[in-house]
C-alpha cells in the first residue's frame, strides 16, 4: 500500500476523515470558563427579556392620550408625581395629567404607555414639580415591552456554537452560572525519526532538533485541543506498534509527525500496510505534503503529517484543526479562506493545487496576497511571517499578478495596509 499509493483531492481525504470523527464526551464548566468552548445542548431563556416594560432612555413616563395638544410653542404641562431609578419599582400609578420622571433601564410605573426623552421637554428645574410636554406621543413610544426582545423559553443558543463574549453576556443574562460543553480533544503528539534531538541537546552531524513537536503543541491548543507529547517513535515497526497502541488509549486522536513518505525509515508508511490498520488515504493532491496519511486503529484516527515543518504546518491547517473542531463539537468546522489578489506572478507548473505561505497585505482598499517564496517544505526560515496559504491550482498557466485566489488564512490574519 505504501508504494501504491491512490491519490485523492483534498476535500476527499478530508471527507474520508471527517466521516470518522465523532463529538468527544461532555462536561460542565463555570460559566468564567466557558469562553471558546462548545456548547453540548441547546440552551434556552429563562425568563422574558427584558422581563418587565422598561424605558430605553432618560426622559419622563407618561400617557400618550394626555400629549395629543402638545406642541413646541404650546408644551402640555403633566404634574410629576415621582422619580424612578433603574432597579426600582414604582410605587405610584399614573393617572390623568401625571408623569414620572424615570432613568434609562427602569421599570415603567403602571399606567403608563410612552415615554419622551428629557431633550423634548420644558423643564424649569431638574426635579420640577411640573413637566411640560412639546410634542405628542404615540402609545408604546420609547418603551422596551417585556419579552419584546427574547420571549421565556426561546433558544437563545444552540449545540454545537462556539462561546464567545457576546454569547457569555447572553447566558449571564439568563442566569447561567454553570453550562455543559463538549470535552477538549486529547490530542497526542508522537514525533518519529532517529535523526531528532530534543531541544536542549547539542546538535551533532546527522541530527535536527524537533522543532515539530513545539509547532504542533502550539497549533493543538490553539485549535482548542489538549496536547499530551508523547516520547519519539523510534524506526522499528514493532516497537512503534506496540507504543501507539498504548498511547491511544489516553487520547481522542494520535497526530504523528515524520514517517509517511516511502523511505526504508518511514514507519507510519509501513504501519498502513497492517492488517488491524483502516487506512483512509496516504497521497493527497497538494503541494507540499502530498505523503499526508490518515487511518484508524483500534477505533480511534491517526493523522500523520509530514516531517517537512513547512508540510507539516499546512496538513495541520488542512486535516488536524478541522478535524479537532469536529471532535470538539463545533457544528460548522470550516477551514478559513477567503479571496485575495495575488501581489506577484507565480507562473511555476504543478500537477497539484500548490499551497505557497505568504502574508496579506491591504492596498487602495484591495486586499493582496504575497508569497513568501520559500517554497522547499523544510525551510524554517519564513514560517514565523506566514499568516496564510495561498492556493495555486494545478496545471503549468499558474497565475498572474492581480488575479484572485483563494487563500487559506491561519488561526488569527491580520494584514497590514500599504499606499
Amino acid at each position: 500500500m505504501r508504494f501504491s499509493r491512490q491519490m485523492v483531492t483534498v476535500e476527499e481525504a478530508w471527507n474520508s476523515l471527517k466521516g470518522r470523527l465523532t463529538i468527544g464526551r461532555e462536561e460542565e464548566v463555570p460559566l468564567g470558563e466557558a469562553y471558546g468552548r462548545i456548547l453540548a445542548d441547546d440552551v434556552h431563556a429563562t425568563c422574558d427579556l427584558p422581563h418587565f416594560d422598561r424605558s430605553p432612555l432618560d426622559g419622563f413616563a407618561v400617557r400618550a392620550a394626555d400629549t395629543v395638544l402638545a406642541a413646541p410653542d404650546q408644551p402640555v404641562r403633566l404634574k410629576v408625581v415621582e422619580t424612578i431609578a433603574a432597579g426600582a419599582v414604582p410605587a405610584v400609578a399614573l393617572t390623568e395629567g401625571c408623569a414620572s420622571r424615570i432613568m434609562t433601564g427602569a421599570m415603567m410605573p403602571a399606567g403608563a404607555d410612552a415615554v419622551i426623552m428629557f431633550e423634548q421637554t420644558e423643564q424649569l428645574a431638574a426635579q420640577a414639580p411640573e413637566v411640560g410636554i412639546r410634542r405628542q406621543l404615540r402609545p408604546g413610544e420609547n418603551v422596551s415591552r417585556r419579552g419584546e426582545e427574547i420571549a421565556q423559553g426561546t433558544v437563545i443558543a444552540r449545540a454545537g456554537e462556539k462561546i464567545n463574549a457576546g454569547t457569555l453576556a447572553v447566558l449571564a443574562t439568563f442566569g447561567y452560572s454553570r453550562v455543559t460543553v463538549v470535552g477538549k480533544p486529547r490530542v497526542g503528539l508522537l514525533s518519529t525519526g532517529i535523526e531528532l534531538v530534543d531541544v536542549d541537546q547539542p546538535l551533532i552531524p546527522g541530527k535536527i532538533r524537533n522543532s515539530n513537536a513545539f509547532m504542533l503543541s502550539a497549533l493543538i491548543a490553539e485549535a482548542g485541543g489538549v496536547p499530551l507529547l508523547f516520547p519519539n517513535l523510534p524506526d522499528e515497526l514493532a516497537v512503534a506498534k506496540s507504543a501507539i497502541a498504548k498511547h491511544l488509549q489516553q487520547v481522542d486522536v494520535l497526530i504523528t509527525s515524520g514517517g509517511v513518505s516511502v523511505g526504508d525509515f518511514d514507519v507510519m508508511a509501513e504501519l498502513t500496510d497492517e492488517p488491524e490498520v483502516d487506512l483512509l488515504f496516504n497521497r493527497v493532491a497538494m503541494r507540499p505534503g502530498s505523503p499526508t496519511t490518515a487511518l484508524m486503529v483500534a477505533g480511534k484516527p491517526i493523522i500523520a503529517l509530514s516531517g517537512n515543518p513547512g508540510a507539516c504546518f499546512l496538513g495541520f491547517e488542512l486535516f488536524v484543526r478541522p478535524a479537532l473542531h469536529v471532535l470538539a463539537g463545533a457544528s460548522e468546522p470550516r477551514r478559513r479562506t477567503i479571496r485575495a489578489r495575488l501581489s506577484i506572478a507565480y507562473a511555476k507548473p504543478c500537477p497539484y493545487p500548490r499551497y505557497l505561505r505568504g502574508r496579506l497585505l491591504e492596498k487602495d482598499g484591495v486586499l493582496y496576497a504575497q508569497p513568501d517564496f520559500n517554497e522547499k517544505a523544510g525551510n524554517l526560515g519564513t514560517l514565523k511571517d506566514s499568516e496564510c496559504f495561498i492556493i495555486i491550482p494545478a496545471g503549468g498557466g499558474g497565475k498572474q499578478a492581480g488575479e484572485l485566489v483563494e487563500v487559506l488564512t491561519h488561526a488569527a490574519p491580520s494584514w497590514r495596509q500599504e499606499g
